[in-house]
């Protein structure tokens, strides 16, 4: 059922995604759907608990074998290409709190984290800073995708070199950081 939501959420928008719609989705009356889900806060954790898990084995397995620019792009394009594929599912994730560290939604977020930090480890990035460039990364990476899942890019430039060209940006960047150069 948490499939099925997640699907339609990618249809529809995790903000239209409702227990009315999933149940009309389902062929079932909306009282079955509590039989597996405390509400429709309860679906949406269970949707963005499913994509930050499918969003870490994408990147995950994108980054295998990988170092430095070459383990970044992979990074990079595989999480666009999940976001773009799946943007009401990986929508649930943005904002959502875990309950604690057993919280599958924790776990996920560890995953797809470790899977950055493993990006990192091709830069001479010292440890005080890799929160702040994991920080950078999902920003660029978070940004570029969401906006591109909202036809945000409007403009006669070619959306895919503008990914690599951030790409480029961003490795540039990380190739040239001075450690200690970091934010206090």
């Amino acid at each position: 059922m948490v499939a099925a939501g997640a699907a339609l959420a990618d249809e529809v928008g995790i903000a239209n995604l409702t227990m009315g719609l999933l149940a009309e989705r389902l062929g079932v009356r909306t009282p079955s759907l509590y039989k597996h889900v405390g509400g429709q806060e309860d679906l949406n954790r269970r949707i963005a608990a499913l994509a930050l898990s499918e969003a870490a084995d994408a990147v995950g397995g994108a980054v295998q074998g990988y170092a430095g620019q070459d383990a970044l792009a992979a990074a990079a394009r595989s999480f666009r290409a999940f976001v773009l594929e799946h943007p009401g599912r990986y929508a649930a994730t943005v904002g959502m709190e875990p309950s604690g560290p057993d919280d599958p939604l924790a776990a996920g977020g560890r995953r797809l984290l470790d899977a950055f930090t493993a990006v990192l480890r091709g830069y001479d990035i010292p440890e005080a800073d890799v929160d702040h460039a994991l920080r950078a990364l999902r920003s660029l990476c978070h940004g570029f995708a969401t906006l591109q899942a909202a036809d945000g890019f409007q403009w006669s430039a070619d959306v895919d070199t503008s990914f690599e060209w951030l790409i480029a940006f961003a490795d540039r960047g990380l190739r040239s950081y001075a450690p200690g150069a970091g934010a206090a």
